[in-house]
């Protein structure tokens, strides 16, 4: 079964959806049979780099959306709960403002690797978490490390546009099935999940498709694993 997850690396409800989403397929019975993708949407792609307010979060919003510092800070103040409610730490304070591209493209490249997943928790963490600034090229090259990229593939993730493309491609898919903003979760392009929901809401939406794709795949495999020899070589 198919699942697709349309997000962006510096949206707040994104991260928690991720857990939400975590906690739910723990509980779902048939996890094994589930393939999940990871795609991009940028919320803004007109941000600069180096914003306005950059190293202000509270501003920043205040600015765009016309809020006063004080309703700025309050709303990210209860973001902060919430997160701390699914197991996350949000830093405001210290978080910095730019644009999602470069992460995005991060993100694109480790897709091909195997490694989209790794590569989307571990932005997240550092956007919201460390305050690192995701449009810095060596502060991409050390996460990019950390989750098995080498410094060459983080260069060619950053430099070619093939990344750009995707990146473009899957925000266009997005738009075309219906998403209104982020997190956006896809089950075989049947049944959607708009926000951040409940783990328990989430939960029943994956039985229910899974019992349907059940039905019109029969011929699905409930494999029982024992000692195997694999392709590359390995026997375990």
């Amino acid at each position: 079964m198919k699942i697709e997850i349309w997000s962006d690396i510096m949206c707040p409800f994104c991260y928690i959806g991720k857990r939400n989403f975590e906690a739910a397929l723990s509980q779902f019975a048939n996890k094994e049979q589930v393939d999940v993708e990871w795609k991009s949407f940028q919320l803004d792609p007109t941000i600069p780099e180096v914003p306005k307010y950059q190293d202000n979060m509270y501003m920043f919003v205040a600015d765009r959306k016309g809020f006063s510092y004080e309703q700025s800070k309050k709303m990210h103040q209860d973001l902060i709960q919430y997160a701390k409610s699914v197991g996350l730490e949000y830093n405001f304070d210290k978080a910095l403002v730019t644009n999602s591209l470069k992460g995005h493209r991060l993100i694109q490249f480790a897709k091909t690797k195997g490694l989209g997943e790794k590569a989307e928790e571990r932005l997240f963490y550092a956007y919201f978490t460390q305050g690192k600034n995701l449009s810095d090229v060596a502060t991409l090259i050390k996460l990019g490390k950390e989750i098995s990229l080498t410094e060459t593939e983080v260069n060619e993730a950053l430099t070619n546009s093939l990344y750009v493309q995707k990146v473009e491609s899957d925000s266009k898919d997005a738009q075309t099935l219906g998403a209104r903003g982020v997190p956006f979760f896809v089950i075989n392009r049947k049944y959607a999940i708009a926000g951040a929901q409940q783990p328990n809401e989430i939960l029943k939406t994956l039985e229910k498709a899974f019992s349907e794709w059940q039905k019109e795949n029969p011929n699905a495999l409930e494999i029982q694993d024992g000692q195997v020899c694999e392709p590359n070589g390995n026997c375990k």
